[in-house]
């Protein structure tokens, strides 16, 4: 029997409408009465996690597309660019598009330069800054909204990073060379002593693809991506059916 569930949320555990079903709450809260272990790995920044981490109290939380892990209110993983390496990706894009624009993640807090932040539904709690000096930190994440994936990779590429891109967006995330969803489940498998072969993960997007691989079981929701379908151990129903919920009934 599996020891550890670990899901996606957007389109994954969460519903199309931002919601989890209260029949997914019970059936999560059932199986960790059972003395199993519930993690999430998600793109969102920490602060864009945070309600459905307060609702669902995971024992690990992957956040930051794989860059940060907390667990019980601490920080326990960090990987990160360094200052000088931070501030060259923002001035570079910058430099590009001049209008751009960028988040930069630092632990639990985000900066961007947009006059909309308070309406913002996943970065209401972001910091204002405008990047007319340098920022004196080590960024876990940086993402920039950009015409197209094929200056995304140019950038990329100029940088010496990995950059993440995400179904129907262009916002496009700049990260550290070693990171991502993968490097924190290793990670976590060392700091939890649960062996990959232990863990069930569920996906839908490019970015859950290496996770599903990864881990012992790799289980795509039915509204996944054609290339999640195609390498996926098993498909459970849709993100609006209860997907999640509905494999762990039946296997677990």
């Amino acid at each position: 029997m599996s020891k550890l569930i670990l899901t996606d949320l957007d389109h994954t555990l969460l519903r199309s409408d931002g919601n989890i079903s209260d029949h997914t709450l019970e059936v999560l809260k059932r199986y960790r009465e059972e003395g199993m272990v519930f993690a999430i790995a998600t793109a969102r920044y920490w602060i864009g996690a945070e309600r459905y981490i307060d609702l669902l109290k995971p024992d690990y939380e992957i956040t930051t597309d794989g860059t940060l892990i907390h667990s019980k209110g601490q920080c326990i993983y960090s990987c990160e660019f360094t200052i000088e390496d931070s501030n060259r990706i923002v001035r570079t894009l910058l430099d590009l598009m001049p209008e751009a624009e960028i988040t930069v993640a630092c632990g639990k807090t985000v900066y961007w330069n947009s006059k909309f932040i308070s309406s913002s539904e996943k970065l209401h709690k972001a910091v204002y800054f405008e990047y007319d000096k340098d920022l004196d930190l080590k960024a876990n994440k940086i993402v920039a909204e950009l015409p197209d994936e094929t200056i995304a990779r140019e950038i990329a590429d100029l940088i010496g990073c990995r950059l993440q891109c995400y179904r129907g967006e262009k916002w496009y995330s700049f990260l550290p060379k070693d990171s991502g969803k993968t490097c924190a489940i290793k990670a976590m498998s060392e700091l939890s002593g649960i062996g990959l072969k232990d863990m069930v993960a569920f996906g839908d997007d490019l970015n859950d693809i290496d996770m599903l691989k990864l881990c012992g079981k790799g289980i795509a929701v039915s509204n996944a991506i054609k290339e999640v379908l195609d390498i996926a151990d098993d498909v459970t129903l849709s993100n609006d059916e209860d997907g999640v919920a509905s494999w762990i009934e039946r296997n677990i």
